[in-house]
């Protein structure tokens, strides 16, 4: 039997109860907030044979991009496959892109939920899988036009209209149309202000424009609306921490790392990878950040022979160096030297980017300047290739530049600061540098 959700999309299910949580969980997945997993696994207790129902847990372990979640999306693709004869052409192509994505073709997996999305641009669940996988593969243009090919069947009346202008805006941000993205954003955010994406969507537009007071203002009036109950929250905290940094503020910057990117010990990558970015930000400005560095690295040894996706890897990296964990360096090395012979999208990120960024760093721990800067300039322009946004990404040119200093490189770290400048002009790490380039190059 075929019903409809409360977007006039197709289901197959007769059970009215198992859609009722399906769309209760997709809305929490749409806003990040806890727990979607839960409630669509009370969706397929009251129905086994809930196809979408299956697709949408298996999109859930998928966007983890990590490892340690590669089971529960086997699980649910191998249980949604089983039913495939059932399914409508929908649910079919929800089941081939988390087939794809099990099988380590990211760039298929996306795609495939677009082709979804260009059949039924109603479907707020393979919008949202397909703008993360674009996210993950680093692909801006995607970010920006796969939704701008759905958003003329979406208006007001279409429930989740505000999510779908929240990832529009983060894919203008993505590709520098600041302007424009800025007011979806804010758009999306007078429609639904507890949207998490597009608050952060504009917190990227500050961020990359250099409005500080405008960014801390912007996170810290809305905090009662993305923090609480969110599993997003610690990457928007990360977003308000480099507003900080970027004044200058270093005390302000370590609290939110404590109270907000990271209150307590995980081992969720996505959580550590921003624990990561922020430390390793720190570690470059000579900031002595106590013993999280041990704590953090502690945590990333897990993963250091997963060689799931090299964007992880990479941050790993800057917790062993940070921590000066020699064996657990060589080690994730090792794994990612390995992934270069293997398939898959992760075999390309690893070889373009994730590699050459991982040994850069680990050079960096060395004092090898020289060897980082050799490593790191030729990846700067394809470092999209990895994934990841343009804010994340700064932290490579980052490390460009103080390894280029350090090496004594003046006339390289000028022209590399000069860059920056032209884009901030006030950003306190880029007129310190602009300084101590000046000095290297006269």
């Amino acid at each position: 039997m075929t019903m409809s959700d409360c977007r006039g999309v197709p289901v197959s299910t007769g059970n009215s109860a198992s859609l009722a949580h399906f769309e209760k969980s997709l809305e929490l997945l749409n806003g990040y907030f806890v727990d979607p997993l839960a409630e669509i696994e009370t969706a397929l207790e009251t129905d086994p044979d809930f196809i979408i129902g299956h697709c949408l847990r298996g999109g859930m372990f998928a966007v983890a991009s990590e490892k340690a979640a590669e089971q529960g999306l086997r699980e649910s693709v191998e249980a949604a496959e089983a039913l495939a004869g059932q399914a409508n052409v929908r649910e079919r192509g929800h089941i081939a892109a988390l087939r794809a994505w099990l099988d380590g073709d990211f760039r298929a997996a996306a795609d495939g939920w677009g082709a979804v999305a260009v059949d039924y641009p109603r479907d707020l669940m393979a919008l949202q899988l397909a703008h993360l996988g674009d996210f993950y593969l680093g692909r801006s243009s995607m970010l920006r036009d796969r939704i701008g090919r759905a958003l003329p069947h979406w208006d007001e009346n279409v429930p989740g209209f505000g999510y779908v202008l929240g990832m529009r805006a983060f894919g203008l941000e993505e590709m520098n149309e600041f302007g424009r993205a800025e007011d979806t954003g804010r758009r999306a955010v007078e429609l639904n202000p507890r949207d998490p994406w597009a608050i952060h969507a504009v917190a990227h537009v500050l961020e990359m424009t250099g409005r500080l007071d405008d960014g801390v203002g912007w996170m810290t009036e809305r905090t009662a609306d993305w923090a609480p109950d969110n599993m997003f929250a610690f990457h928007n905290w990360w977003h308000l921490a480099l507003y900080h940094l970027d004044r200058g503020e270093i005390a302000r910057v370590l609290e939110i790392y404590d109270t907000g990117v990271r209150p307590q010990a995980s081992d969720v990558v996505l959580e550590m990878l921003d624990a990561s970015a922020l430390l390793w930000r720190l570690h470059l400005d000579g900031i002595d950040v106590g013993n999280r560095w041990a704590e953090l690295a502690g945590d990333w040894e897990s993963t250091i022979e997963d060689g799931y996706y090299a964007f992880n890897d990479a941050h790993a990296m800057m917790a062993f160096v940070g921590d000066d964990r020699k064996d657990a360096a060589r080690t994730i090395l090792a794994t990612m030297e390995k992934r270069l012979d293997g398939g898959g999208t992760n075999a390309m990120m690893t070889r373009d980017v994730g590699l050459p960024l991982a040994r850069a760093i680990h050079a960096f721990g060395q004092g090898d300047y020289a060897t980082t800067v050799d490593l790191i300039a030729p990846i700067v322009e394809i470092a999209h290739r990895f994934g990841g946004s343009n804010a994340q990404r700064d932290v490579v040119h980052r490390t460009l530049v103080e390894a280029a200093i350090r090496a004594g490189q003046g006339n390289l770290a000028r022209a590399l600061v000069a860059e920056r400048l032209s884009q901030k002009p006030d950003s306190l790490f880029n007129k310190t540098n602009s300084k101590r380039a000046e000095a290297l190059a006269a």
